[in-house]
């Protein structure tokens, strides 16, 4: 079905709203445009018709006989688009789920598996809100949430995904330019990309060493970074070495753009956490599929790991 003539349809809103509201200044305000727009839109679609619309022998809003009929099918013309826009927004809507997590998993994690999550689910519309500090994500505003956690939270229903393992990293050309590091005391001579502490929920340097009983060490240098996407940016662009977190670079790990700069690793007993609501009344209907597929993705990952070479490292638990 060709559409034509069919009358610009800014003109036809404009007049809809100016007639409706009997008023150039409250159509103005409601379309968000200037009262000259108005004029200007009104007057094109009078000139596409040839023919007047608007009695402009009085300051206020009459309308012609013809002006008064065009209203009348305008009004029913539009009155479908708006139910159909209304009930697919409405679907959308009810489509949509809103995942809470970190930058770093949402960046290096979540959204590398986005497009695998769509070819499953087309149905489903994902909702990704990235806050650093899960003490400030409240849940009643998003369907469930990711973060990695020392203890599980107290709001909500907790689903541990997987504990963590840690090991130093650095891009082969830090080690091009720096040399290799034999042993644990050499990493005092070398540049440590740490983590802020204000992020108490991450694992830091002196808990790496620590939580495996080892001699603390200080680094020649030590760069603060308080986001840990930047953090592995920096190391994968030769600045320094970092604390890796498995399940986060691990496909770093497997394409050897970072490297495990000794063989000593930090299995820990701190979690990534999937977090939902308690209240069933609210509980989203594609929450299920969206929980099942974060941990298949997860038992994956770690799949992938275990078979990239990973030069044999020495586990130590915590």
């Amino acid at each position: 079905m060709k559409l034509n003539p069919l009358p610009p349809f800014k003109a036809l809103l404009s007049f809809e709203a100016t007639a409706r509201l009997a008023s150039f200044t409250r159509a103005a305000n409601e379309l968000h445009v200037t009262q000259g727009a108005i004029s200007r839109q009104i007057a094109l679609l009078e000139e596409f018709l040839s023919t007047t619309l608007l009695d402009r022998t009085t300051r206020s809003v009459n309308l012609t006989k013809t002006g008064e009929e065009y209203l009348v099918a305008v009004q029913k013309s539009l009155q479908p688009l708006v139910q159909a826009t209304a009930e697919i927004t409405h679907w959308k809507g009810k489509q949509q789920v809103t995942i809470a997590t970190s930058t770093a998993l949402a960046s290096m994690w979540l959204i590398p598996r986005i497009s695998d999550f769509n070819a499953l689910y087309p149905d489903i519309e994902l909702r990704i809100v990235a806050h650093d500090n899960p003490l400030e994500t409240q849940l009643h505003d998003y369907d469930l949430a990711i973060y990695y956690f020392r203890t599980p939270p107290l709001q909500g229903q907790s689903t541990p995904l997987h504990s963590e393992e840690i090991v130093p990293v650095c891009s082969p050309g830090y080690i091009e330019q720096h040399g290799p590091i034999n042993s644990l005391e050499d990493l005092a001579n070398h540049t440590w990309l740490h983590l802020d502490e204000s992020l108490t929920h991450w694992i830091t340097w002196d808990d790496w060493f620590s939580k495996q009983n080892l001699t603390p060490l200080r680094p020649k240098r030590r760069i603060n970074i308080n986001n840990y996407s930047m953090v592995i940016q920096a190391a994968l662009s030769g600045q320094g070495i970092a604390l890796g977190w498995k399940n986060l670079i691990d496909s770093y790990l497997q394409s050897k753009s970072l490297l495990p700069v000794i063989n000593q690793t930090l299995c820990t007993s701190y979690k990534f956490y999937i977090v939902e609501r308690d209240d069933e009344l609210v509980r989203h209907k594609n929450i299920q599929p969206l929980r099942d597929w974060l941990i298949s993705q997860i038992d994956s990952s770690e799949k992938e790991f275990s078979a990239a070479t990973y030069a044999s490292p020495h586990h130590s638990n915590l």
